[in-house]
């Protein structure tokens, strides 16, 4: 799992459109990050993270670099 599918996943909990939705971005868009054929601009990673900020989710920018290790805990 690589970390934007982490972040989508995990943290935000939602699909693909969602996520698309919340980064300003298709859909398409977030499968292309998630198969590592992209990675989103600085101004969509500020879309992300405005947005976990409005959802009260706790947020680090390391999620954006490390994805977790396989098995440990989100």
């Amino acid at each position: 799992m690589n970390a934007i599918h982490h972040i989508r996943k995990k943290v935000f909990g939602v699909t693909q459109q969602q996520f698309a939705a919340i980064s300003g971005v298709q859909q398409s868009m977030v499968s292309r990050w998630e198969n590592g054929q992209a990675a989103p601009t600085l101004d969509e990673m500020q879309r992300i993270r405005e947005a976990a900020a409005a959802r009260r989710i706790k947020w680090s920018d390391k999620l954006f670099f490390e994805a977790p290790v396989q098995g440990e805990a989100a």
